[in-house]
């Protein structure tokens, strides 16, 4: 029971905060609860405090729009929370896409859909091109270009007041990631997971690797999302510090070895010199 609870702690948490909030949302909704009511694009928590997406408030200033003062105060407070703290962890903590994801990743595994296709035919660059052009669109075209489109408040929506195209946005990127591209949708697409990826770089929660532990085994990038922020495995001792790093921590629960852990981020200076 205790490896079963080592190999899967990080990952029923995640599970639990997912669905917990899926839970609060809906039941706001269904039963009036006062907790979390709203949306991922804009809550109010404990009926005091306002939560905005500041992606979705990045847009609404390129299409014209002038904010709210609750508007600006919830996205300053989501920023300020991921930049210091969580990274990127709205992708694997709280975004309801990332359950399609992982279970599309899990089935790509389980088929050996990997080894028919090494090459992965395209950029990780991608995201941060579709984070631009929906700034333009939204710019050009007066509206929130992403917002208007986004699977993830589709889906987020849909669970909340009914699924209706929610269903179809689940379908496609799950068969996308299926059978197009690994981790596709999150790992290449998403915008939202690029501006958090740039928002993230900073944060001071960080997964560190530690050399002499490993042996090489290379799970940790099997089941890694993001397998570029581990470029130092078996090479060197440091904290991932790619803000591409979602902190879903299923690297950690996979190494047998004890050679990834989380940690508080260690300053450059202390890295280079040892201290």
């Amino acid at each position: 029971m205790t490896t079963l609870w080592n190999n899967y702690r990080y990952l029923i948490l995640r599970r639990a905060t997912q669905i917990g909030l899926l839970l609060l949302y809906f039941g706001a909704n269904a039963w009036g609860w006062t907790i979390l009511m709203g949306n991922l694009s804009s809550s109010l928590f404990l009926n005091i405090v306002p939560l905005s997406d500041p992606y979705a408030a990045l847009q609404m200033v390129a299409a014209g729009a002038i904010l709210a003062t609750d508007i600006i105060i919830g996205a300053l407070i989501i920023t300020m929370f991921y930049l210091l703290i969580g990274g990127r962890a709205f992708c694997s903590w709280v975004c309801p896409i990332n359950l399609v994801t992982d279970a599309a990743a899990f089935l790509r595994r389980k088929l050996n859909i990997d080894s028919i296709s090494k090459r992965q035919p395209a950029s990780r660059n991608m995201r941060y091109w579709v984070l631009v052009l929906s700034l333009i669109i939204s710019l050009m075209m007066g509206v929130t270009a992403f917002e208007f489109i986004s699977p993830i408040s589709m889906l987020h929506r849909g669970i909340i007041f009914g699924l209706g195209f929610g269903w179809a946005a689940m379908l496609i990127i799950f068969l996308f990631d299926l059978f197009v591209l690994k981790n596709g949708w999150c790992g290449y697409v998403c915008p939202l997971g690029g501006f958090y990826s740039l928002v993230g770089k900073f944060s001071l929660i960080r997964v560190h690797h530690t050399m002499e532990n490993c042996t090489s085994c290379m799970k940790c990038k099997t089941v890694c999302p993001e397998q570029q922020v581990l470029y130092m495995i078996a090479k060197e001792s440091v904290d991932v510090l790619s803000g591409e790093c979602t902190n879903c921590a299923r690297c950690i629960e996979v190494c047998d070895d004890e050679a990834l852990g989380f940690s508080i981020r260690k300053l450059v200076k202390n890295k280079r010199t040892g201290e």
